[in-house]
């Protein structure tokens, strides 16, 4: 077997690699814009083999790979089913799909579905988050939130994902910060500081009136028209109402808790944070890029286990 084993997190526009020693170590990694979303089923294992390449990882033993993201999606390198829950996290590993190219031995993740008639859900990638979170903590019970473009909230039961719900919010605030009137306003000035008043003020506003939200989006242009607020107070504002119904809906379709595990990393960690606080409910953060490597460490020694040395 190769001195090297492989982590592949291979999202929609961009793949991320680990190079494992045999003590487990993370001994190279890279980041490239090689998305899954824009590759044919042919071309990963050329690129991946590419990429490895630039590491100094010449194949020529089966080299072991452990992939989880949108390379096991329907239309990437081969699809890998979903697991139904209720499941723990770790059950994912029982149905990884195997690969066999010239100079890899692969295992695809599967991805998590929620296959109910009236709340159909899937999620691809962020349930190897999940088993990063549930090394942390095996027994947790509660929420768990996963912020991106599409945010995943998730109720846990002493570590078995039980439900979830993905809420669209960020491709929400892309549609109406480039593309509706209020882009005039914004003016392309999507990035602001946490702790922005704005922000603080649609949270507070849609807490206060949730049902209200719809009715609010038009006085961020008009605000600018007539009181002169900044491209950055506007998407602040408009990032507020949207984050805050959002985390509005989530809590009140999973009671029973007042624990939240955030799962976030860059800019949306201290957004929704303050969010979930400002709503009045317990809030700890993980950094999810740690906790995906995490993920894929953990899944890679049940996987491979003849790799690992001690």
């Amino acid at each position: 077997m190769s001195h090297n084993l492989v982590l592949a997190d291979w999202g929609t526009s961009n793949l991320r690699l680990w190079v494992l020693n045999e003590t487990g170590q993370v001994c190279a990694r890279t980041t490239s814009t090689d998305g899954a979303d824009t590759l044919s089923s042919s071309a990963y294992a050329p690129l991946l083999r590419a990429r490895l390449e630039t590491l100094g990882i010449a194949p020529t033993t089966p080299v072991p790979v452990v992939v989880c993201g949108m390379a096991g999606a329907r239309r990437g390198w081969c699809e890998a089913d979903y697991v139904a829950v209720p499941a723990p996290p770790l059950a994912c590993l029982n149905q990884a799909v195997s690969i066999f190219e010239a100079g890899l031995d692969v295992r695809i993740l599967p991805g998590l579905a929620q296959n109910t008639a009236d709340e159909p859900d899937v999620m691809r990638g962020e349930e190897t988050q999940l088993l990063g979170f549930h090394k942390a903590d095996p027994n947790f019970s509660g929420i768990v939130c996963l912020p991106g473009t599409h945010n995943k909230w998730v109720r846990v039961t002493q570590g078995q994902v039980m439900a979830f719900h993905t809420a669209m919010t960020g491709e929400i605030f892309a549609l109406l910060s480039r593309h509706s009137v209020l882009r005039h306003v914004i003016n392309g000035e999507t990035h602001f500081a946490p702790g922005e008043p704005g922000f603080t003020a649609g949270l507070a506003e849609v807490f206060a009136k949730p049902s209200q939200w719809p009715l609010a989006l038009f006085s961020i242009r008009a605000a600018g028209l007539l009181h002169g607020q900044t491209g950055k107070g506007a998407a602040a504002r408009l990032s507020g109402l949207l984050v805050g119904v959002e985390v509005a809906a989530a809590l009140s379709s999973m009671p029973g808790t007042c624990e939240v595990a955030l799962l976030a990393s860059g800019a949306l960690s201290p957004l929704y944070a303050q969010a979930v606080a400002q709503a009045g409910w317990q809030c700890r953060l993980f950094d999810a890029d740690s906790l995906t490597l995490a993920g894929l460490q953990h899944a890679a020694r049940q996987l491979f286990p003849a790799f690992f040395k001690g």
